[in-house]
């Protein structure tokens, strides 16, 4: 390459961010079995899901009334989840932050 050939530019990072009242969540990995080792079908049907908040809102960021931070571990109900064809593994949801049931905290925390 000369000096008067310019270089590509770096490819820059993609982000979703979600906007209004959203969180974006990584959703766990389907378990194909239980702790006790019962092997489940794999067209089970499970009601709620768990996962990993990777972004909240600025909406939600900011209101107190929503006790979410980033990486916590929620349970929530996929009913109006919305897939993000982001990654190979399809596993980012777009959630209302009203389908966020419950986050997982650590006894010392939750005081």
């Amino acid at each position: 390459m000369s000096k008067d050939t310019p270089r590509p530019a770096a490819a820059k990072l993609e982000v979703v961010e979600p906007v209004g009242k959203r969180v974006l969540i990584r959703k766990d990995e389907d378990r194909k079995t239980t702790k006790t080792g019962i092997h489940l079908p794999d067209k089970i049907e499970i009601p709620t899901l768990t996962g990993r908040v990777v972004a909240i809102s600025r909406q939600i960021e900011k209101d107190d009334d929503y006790p979410i931070r980033r990486y916590d571990r929620v349970l929530f109900n996929p009913k109006h989840a919305v897939p993000v064809e982001f990654e190979g593994d399809n596993r980012l949801f777009v959630i209302p932050i009203e389908d966020v049931v419950a986050v997982f905290r650590k006894a010392e925390e939750a005081e």
